[in-house]
């Protein structure tokens, strides 16, 4: 069995995301460091979006990417959220498919970082994309993260068939930020080293949003 990683990470770079652009930069930084501890082969793809997408990290080797830049990550513009979880399912599950089955990955993980909700996507409705969700997760095995602020994740992540367990609303400031990414980084840890109640890591920003939300 191929015991490599295929990471997603879609991740929110509109306009009301400005505030928190150093800490979100720092936060993802930082976990991919900390993510290149493990021995395991893993391949990243990162999709930035605001009323478009951009990746820059293209499935690349964990070990040899490079940090996000300031010039990559500049918060503008609206939310299409929908539109970005279709393309980057597409997008990783063609190339799946059409490996073959030595080069395919055993574990697919998707986490979604948004700070609101859903406002300009035109080429997949919720219904689509719900569907897309649960069939990579029934069919494949997927995961999905969801993490969100001045939302209610729970709910939104409902409404994409992502269970509660794998979703969380946090604080929009520093703190919460940085403790969002400290718990998508050990929870991501976990799910590469193949144990299956990664999602308790996310306790640690649920108890924040309680405390100080």
């Amino acid at each position: 069995m191929n015991h490599s990683t295929e990471l997603v990470f879609i991740l929110d770079k509109s306009g009301s995301m400005h505030g928190l652009q150093q800490d979100t930069l720092g936060g993802y930084n930082g976990m991919l460091e900390k993510q290149r501890e493990l021995d395991d082969e893993c391949r990243i793809t990162t999709v930035l979006f605001n009323h478009e997408s951009s990746i820059v990290h293209d499935r690349a080797n964990l070990r040899d990417v490079s940090p996000m830049t300031d010039e990559q990550y500049q918060p503008s513009g609206y939310t299409a959220l929908l539109d970005t979880i279709g393309m980057a399912i597409n997008r990783i599950g063609n190339v799946q498919k059409n490996s073959p089955p030595q080069q395919r990955a055993g574990k697919v993980m998707v986490v979604i970082i948004t700070d609101g909700l859903e406002n300009s996507s035109r080429e997949f409705s919720l219904s689509h994309i719900r569907r897309m969700v649960e069939r990579q997760q029934q069919r494949f095995g997927w995961e999905f993260i969801f993490l969100g602020a001045n939302i209610d994740a729970i709910d939104v992540a409902a409404s994409y068939g992502i269970s509660a367990k794998n979703a969380s609303t946090y604080v929009a400031d520093s703190q919460g930020t940085g403790l969002n990414f400290e718990a998508i980084n050990e929870a991501v840890q976990d799910f590469r080293r193949g144990r299956s109640d990664y999602h308790q890591r996310l306790d640690a920003v649920r108890r924040d949003q309680r405390m100080r939300g």
